[in-house]
């Protein structure tokens, strides 16, 4: 670890050198590429140069422990030994978070796809309050959510919602919401008051540029009809509604919630864009979206990452085993505190695969 990390200091020396030559300050692009590249090593460095100076005092303070007999002056050696070894143990740490491999998707904005899963009408209400869930957090954040494409129930939920969330670092605050959601409690439209088991699915993907995947038009076939709303009732009379599908694969992508077909048709392809490239990232062979269904599952009662259990006032996410008993602020979206704690997990299990 410390080899690499001495290579990446004798590059941002380097880099620094490079700034202060006068033909890279007259070429912008070279100098924007160049300062882009140390402005990325600059956390790294900074925290071995912590790292080094608090080793040097931590050899400095052993030696004086070593040579002093006095019993009151070695107490607060030790004492300030103790405190730089902690030091030097959450440097270490932070330096072996910053070496791990960066997600290039890390940044991205994302696109969302929340389906109502076992459960009929009940599920595509808990559908909506994960939309709710996730469009309050966004707002939070100062983020932008968009709905691309929306299949409404008859009692005001969503059988299908497809959205968009523009913001940095959407992709990896979200990304960890990716899977099966389980709702437990009364249903409004159950007279007994039995409480019952819904599941709503969620998928998370990067949204992608045109110029990152490249697309050939022959590859597409589009359609064009009118939008319809809950029930199937065509609610345009104007043909403003896409269907796009991707031939080679059978991917499928509609967008009907704009009422101009060019808005509707560069939603559509932005959602093909972002499934392609998900797939491709993968590496999976499969047609048909195969990591989209892999996110999600089948939508299964027993396929859960997070139950929300309403009558306990409690969120449980299977994956850290933790229990959060705010539900309500967590459903106005208050999810940071779980967000930080599926984070947490997922930086200790790449520092053990990584460096064991």
């Amino acid at each position: 670890m410390f080899d690499k990390l001495e290579l990446i200091q004798k590059r941002y020396e380097e880099l620094n050198q490079l700034l202060a030559q006068p033909e890279i300050a007259t070429a912008p692009k070279r100098l924007q590429e160049i300062s882009k590249e140390k402005a990325s090593l600059e956390d790294v460095v900074t925290t071995y140069q912590k790292y080094k100076a608090t080793a040097k005092e931590l050899a400095e303070a052993e030696n004086l422990l070593d040579t002093d007999t006095e019993a009151e002056m070695a107490a607060l050696i030790k004492e300030e030994i103790n405190k730089l070894k902690q030091q030097q143990d959450d440097l270490i740490s932070r330096l072996k978070l910053s070496l791990l491999p960066k997600d290039p998707a890390k940044d991205k904005d994302i696109i969302v796809e929340i389906r109502a899963g076992t459960g009929g009408g009940e599920a595509s209400l808990f559908a909506a309050n994960l939309f709710r869930m996730y469009s309050r957090y966004a707002q939070a954040r100062g983020w932008h959510v968009e709905i691309i494409d929306s299949s409404q129930s008859e009692i005001g939920g969503f059988k299908g919602l497809i959205f968009e969330v523009k913001g940095k670092g959407a992709f990896s605050r979200l990304k960890y919401e990716r899977g099966v959601h389980r709702v437990q409690r009364v249903p409004i439209t159950e007279a007994s008051g039995r409480i019952h088991t819904s599941t709503a699915t969620v998928a998370v993907l990067p949204a992608v540029d045109e110029i990152e995947l490249n697309i050939n038009p022959s590859d597409l076939r589009m359609d064009f009809f009118h939008s319809s709303g809950a029930g199937g009732q065509n609610v345009n009379k104007v043909t403003t509604a896409v269907r796009i599908t991707h031939i080679p694969t059978g991917i499928v992508a509609v967008c009907q919630d704009e009422r101009s077909q060019l808005r509707n048709r560069m939603k559509a392809m932005a959602v093909l864009r972002a499934r392609l490239f998900d797939m491709e990232q993968s590496k999976q062979s499969e047609e048909m979206d195969k990591e989209r269904r892999t996110q999600v599952g089948s939508g299964e009662r027993s396929e859960k990452i997070r139950t929300y259990n309403f009558p306990q006032n409690r969120l449980t996410d299977h994956r850290i085993n933790s229990s959060f008993h705010n539900l309500n602020e967590i459903l106005d979206g208050e999810l940071d505190e779980i967000i930080e704690a599926l984070a947490t997990k997922e930086q200790k299990e790449q520092l053990e695969a990584a460096l064991p």
